[in-house]
């Protein structure tokens, strides 16, 4: 069941990002042909008022068609309702629309889960285990996510980031070392040894640590510490999320490893909702969060390729050549379909109980 969640809320993000493209395109009055969930053959179509919605086979992001796209269309090249008609500001806010939605969303669900369960309570001793990166240090030592690491060779955790920041300092310093971690997970509580690997000289464990929240919560003070909490906390989930992709473009190598793809994510989603709905929106804000900014990102078939496309335009005065534009999207699907699939198998390889059946 927590497999189902983290799936639909997946579907809710794209079906988000999609309706943010599609509203504003709507609002400003441009012909739009298409609003589709998946790629491939569509398993359910439905055409209304010249659009036609379909949910397809691929359930790999979603796209929303323009008369502009179809050499077939009816429709007159100078018609001043098609989006390439329209000046550059409107489709500059066509284009970044779907990443707006999907940060809005995130700031929704930050929000409606503070209101209603409330804020966290103080932290707790020790560090909180958020994300494993597979056949990492942390991987080949036990740690899952959810764990609650309470101590280092003896010496207790403190609460809170002054916890996380010993934590990840005495990691550095110990590449190659042994080092004894007191783990406590649900309720009970082991000795585990962990070896972080050596990464341009500083220790490394290959996964994701956070403070050490616990369950209890407390009701919000009034909406300002309301609003001022969920501002904070969507902002750091964005700086964290940054942080990550920054990574991968200025230190590829050691990780890569930490990309996931749609397999990976879903579990991560059914291990967060086993927490109950606090663990589900933090999934939620999380992978709404992470697919905005990664559609910002300046690679073909995403929203910041569209974007650097307008920016040229605007200086150069004129488009960029579609059939340069036709080039580079097809090579960017093709890549971003590769990637995905090597992740989907990667992903699906790693899972508890594949692993299981492939070692009988």
């Amino acid at each position: 069941m927590n497999v189902f969640a983290a799936m639909a809320v997946l579907a809710l993000l794209i079906a988000v990002h999609e309706a943010g493209h599609f509203l504003a395109a709507t609002l400003l009055g441009m012909r739009v042909s298409g609003f589709s969930i998946g790629f491939g053959p569509a398993l359910i179509k439905r055409q209304r008022r010249g659009v036609t919605y379909a949910i397809r086979m691929l359930p790999l992001g979603g796209f929303v068609a323009f008369p502009d796209e179809d050499e077939n269309s009816s429709i007159p090249a100078d018609d001043p309702d098609l989006k390439r008609n329209r000046p550059l500001s409107q489709q500059a806010l066509v284009v970044s629309a779907g990443i707006l939605a999907n940060l809005l969303l995130a700031l929704l669900v930050l929000f409606g889960q503070f209101a209603v369960i409330g804020l966290p309570a103080d932290p707790e001793p020790g560090v909180l285990v958020v994300n494993v990166q597979p056949g990492g240090a942390a991987d080949t030592a036990g740690l899952r996510p959810g764990d609650r690491i309470l101590s280092i060779d003896d010496a207790g955790l403190a609460a809170g980031q002054d916890g996380v920041q010993s934590m990840v300092r005495q990691i550095k310093a110990a590449p190659q070392q042994t080092l004894s971690l007191t783990r406590e997970r649900q309720d009970s509580s082991d000795v585990i040894l962990l070896r972080p690997d050596e990464q341009q000289g500083e220790g490394r464990i290959g996964a994701q640590l956070q403070v050490n929240l616990s369950a209890a919560s407390r009701p919000v003070s009034g909406p300002v510490e309301l609003i001022r909490y969920t501002v904070s906390e969507f902002l750091q989930l964005i700086q964290q999320t940054v942080r990550g992709f920054g990574g991968l473009i200025t230190n590829f190598q050691s990780t890569a490893g930490q990309l996931s793809g749609p397999v990976k994510i879903v579990e991560m989603g059914a291990q967060l909702s086993e927490q109950g709905g606090g663990g589900l929106a933090l999934f939620t804000a999380l992978i709404s969060i992470n697919l905005a900014v990664l559609n910002a990102f300046p690679v073909p078939l995403l929203d910041g390729w569209q974007m650097l496309m307008l920016g040229i335009e605007a200086v150069a005065g004129r488009p960029v050549p579609e059939r340069l534009q036709l080039a580079f999207a097809q090579s960017g699907f093709l890549l971003l379909t590769g990637l995905t699939l090597v992740l989907i198998v990667r992903d699906t390889s790693q899972l508890p109980a594949v692993q299981q059946l492939m070692a009988r």
